[in-house]
């Protein structure tokens, strides 16, 4: 199996080995079973296995080591302790134990010596013994294994160089044989066909769905269209989409070709106070506007209300996709550092470093925007529509936001995976070019979902007592989404996942006797294994990690917020009676202003039809809706003020979770960003930790300021 000296290894034929393993084992039909006490998939195939080893244990598991055996398989990297209990046969099987590491997720392999680090690769050779064993992944977790004196040489080499050699690299094609070798086992697939879907949680993919979450916000007014059921509309958009009810779909086909992509205003969620948030994409300038098509598209615009819209600009303020991509490399760089490497950012400059990522600056800009449009709907019986050029990036995290900071529903468990379908999932985020499982487009890749995951976990570290859902619940989703298995991710639509799924002819309705088909994906086969919902968390975690996801929300003080320190009690007084009916502004950079190209068929330009059902804007409007940002500005957060500060009431839900947003009250999700570089650096003495208690005290010292 080794050729060379005592003290060089080279592998040869190690991959007809490995087949011959996964055939010997493959055979095997039971749905589950034990291999030296390692509970496998069914067709999981066991590669290398190494006794004697350690395992280094975070700060969330207590720190410490552990002992036990560390597996390979075609699937995963697992470790099992010597004192863990032997699994229940009758059981459902788990993807990941609490110690294991998909091979999809692992993104290099450092073996680490006496005096010397390596970067393993499959062509690689080493001139020593590993030591440890250091397994850098892509969810920013680092795993580290300490090989006993007495575990054998040639395990110690032989794990190595399997992991080093089956763990996916990022290349075009490499997905699908991970998912399969996950499952695609026969019995995983009959397995995976029987499951049932969360029936608590709202999946919107239904117009009883849509019509359910209209009945919860008390959305009066708008009614479910299937305007878009065949996705001949816009591709981008849902089957399903919820405008008011007093246009008919025959007049509003009419608008989709002025606003780019087809994606025309449409509702999001309404407050209680009684104003609707809506979102939608530019406007297409180019296009002819018919008398017809603008009474259609003000009556769109303006949903339910007729006394004032807010059109949100949310390019001019908020990061690009590629500004949150290269934030997030700079992040993970300084985060997880690199110990094949002598290369460290020294202590006196690590907080300077981080705030050169901007990662955190275009966290308070997205909670800054939400909290704009936050106080907005709070002043009640007006539209906001906020306007993204493709209305698939940064207008599902401001949107998301919103709702989360307004609505108790959706800081819990089941309201925020709903929150997710619809905003996100419905919505058309383009996860699959985003995330960039296939690594065939990095100019696409930008992790615009775990920026919200940040912003969430901002809210919930701020008002920790408001939230169902914890940060283990934050933390599962994170890590999940490096895990190409789920549907949830795997598509940049709904039109994407019906076409992958097979299921496109049973979604249409038939028209005039005959059913449209969608041609199938070339990427989709009858043998690819059927894919399941992130949301099925049963299949990723233990029942005992599942029960951290949630806490018991308890009620907080009612409080009155303070206004250039003295009571407000009348914040209603801050309404908008003094704009005139049919007025639309724009809010851009904080500011309030009224273009006369907004909407572009009110401006003078050539082709364009000047004629509009609204009354003029006039600038004289502008004063209340100042003062309502100028009010928010001014107020301090009624969920900071402790609870002798103020009189007691009735606590309002609805009132919105206006963050903390000046500098030292931004933190740094260290169980997500700092869980792998304390002990990613302990083994190397030749790596000097970058994390010393000195540090530690700064970053403490800036969350108590």
């Amino acid at each position: 199996m080794l050729t060379g000296s005592r003290t060089t290894f080279k592998v040869r034929q190690m991959l007809p080995d490995i087949k011959e393993r996964m055939l010997s084992q493959s055979s095997t039909s039971a749905r589950s079973r034990d291999v030296f006490g390692l509970r496998c998939l069914p067709g999981e195939c066991v590669l290398q296995r190494t006794v004697m080893v350690r395992k280094k244990l975070t700060a969330r598991e207590g720190r410490g080591w552990i002992s036990g055996t560390l597996f390979c398989t075609h699937f995963r990297v697992a470790f099992v302790p010597e004192d863990s209990p032997k699994s229940d046969d009758n059981a459902d099987p788990v993807l990941l134990g609490d110690h294991d590491i998909a091979l999809a997720s692992i993104e290099k392999v450092v073996a680490v010596g006496p005096n010397r680090t390596k970067l393993v690769t499959p062509n690689s050779s080493l001139k020593f013994t590993p030591e440890e064993l250091v397994l850098y992944c892509r969810d920013m977790r680092v795993m580290c294994f300490l090989f006993d004196r007495l575990t054998p040489d040639a395990q110690v080499i032989e794990i190595t160089y399997t992991i080093a050699k089956t763990y996916q690299p990022l290349k075009p094609g490499s997905v699908l044989s991970f998912q399969n070798a996950a499952l695609g086992s026969v019995e995983m697939k009959q397995f995976l066909s029987n499951r049932r879907r969360d029936s608590h949680m709202n999946w919107f993919e239904s117009a009883s769905d849509w019509e359910q979450e209209l009945e919860r916000c008390g959305a009066t007014g708008w009614r479910v269209s299937s305007v878009n059921d065949r996705f001949e509309m816009s591709n981008s958009l849902s089957r399903f989409i919820v405008v008011p009810q007093k246009i008919l779909d025959t007049e509003l086909k009419k608008s989709f070709a002025h606003f780019n992509e087809g994606r025309i205003p449409r509702w999001c969620w309404r407050h209680p106070r009684g104003s609707d948030l809506l979102r939608m994409s530019s406007f297409q300038n180019n296009i002819y506007h018919e008398k017809d098509d603008i009474r259609n598209l003000e009556m769109v615009l303006f949903g339910c209300q007729s006394s004032l819209c807010v059109v949100v600009e949310l390019g001019d303020e908020l990061p690009s996709p590629a500004d949150i991509q290269l934030a997030h490399s700079r992040l993970r760089a300084l985060c997880l550092g690199d110990i094949s490497t002598s290369v460290s950012v020294p202590d006196d400059k690590w907080l300077s470093t981080l705030e050169g990522t901007h990662w955190l600056d275009y966290i308070r800009s997205c909670l800054k925007k939400a909290s704009e449009v936050s106080c907005l709907l709070r002043s009640g019986h007006l539209t906001v529509a906020l306007q993204e050029v493709e209305d698939r990036d940064m207008s599902c995290v401001v949107s998301s936001l919103v709702q989360v900071m307004c609505d108790p529903h959706y800081r819990t468990q089941h309201g925020f995976q709903g929150l997710v379908q619809k905003e996100w999932v419905m919505a058309g985020h383009r996860f699959y070019s985003r995330i960039n499982y296939h690594r065939d487009s990095d100019k696409e890749e930008s992790p615009v979902f775990l920026l919200f995951l940040d912003c969430v976990w901002h809210l919930w570290f701020q008002f920790p007592s408001r939230f169902q859902l914890t940060d283990d619940f934050l933390l599962a989703l994170h890590d999940s989404v490096q895990l190409p298995l789920f549907s949830t991710f795997l598509s940049n639509c709904q039109r994407e996942r019906c076409k992958r799924s097979q299921n496109v002819g049973q979604l249409y309705t038939p028209v005039n006797g005959w059913r449209d088909m969608l041609s199938p994906d070339s990427s989709s086969d009858t043998s690819d294994p059927p894919l399941p919902p992130v949301w099925d968390w049963a299949l990723q975690y233990s029942r005992e990690r599942q029960d951290r996801f949630i806490q018991p929300v308890t009620p907080t003080a009612p409080l009155q917020p303070l206004l250039n320190g003295n009571l407000n009690t009348n914040l209603d007084s801050l309404r908008l009676a003094d704009t005139i009916p049919g007025s639309v502004f724009l809010l851009s950079r904080g500011t309030f202003t009224c273009p006369a190209n907004l909407p572009p068929w009110r401006s003078g330009s050539s082709g364009v039809y000047k004629k509009s059902h609204r009354r003029a804007l006039s600038s004289e409007n502008v004063p209340g809706l100042e003062r309502l940002l100028k009010a928010w500005a001014l107020t301090e957060f009624p969920q900071n003020i402790p609870a002798s500060s103020g009189p007691k009431g009735p606590l309002d839900p609805y009132e919105p979770l206006l963050p903390l947003l000046m500098a030292p009250c931004m933190s740094l999700w260290r169980d997500c960003y700092l869980r792998g570089a304390l002990h990613a650096q302990i083994f190397s003495g030749l790596i000097r930790s970058c994390f010393h208690t000195s540090t530690w005290d700064q970053i403490s010292v800036g969350k108590k300021l």
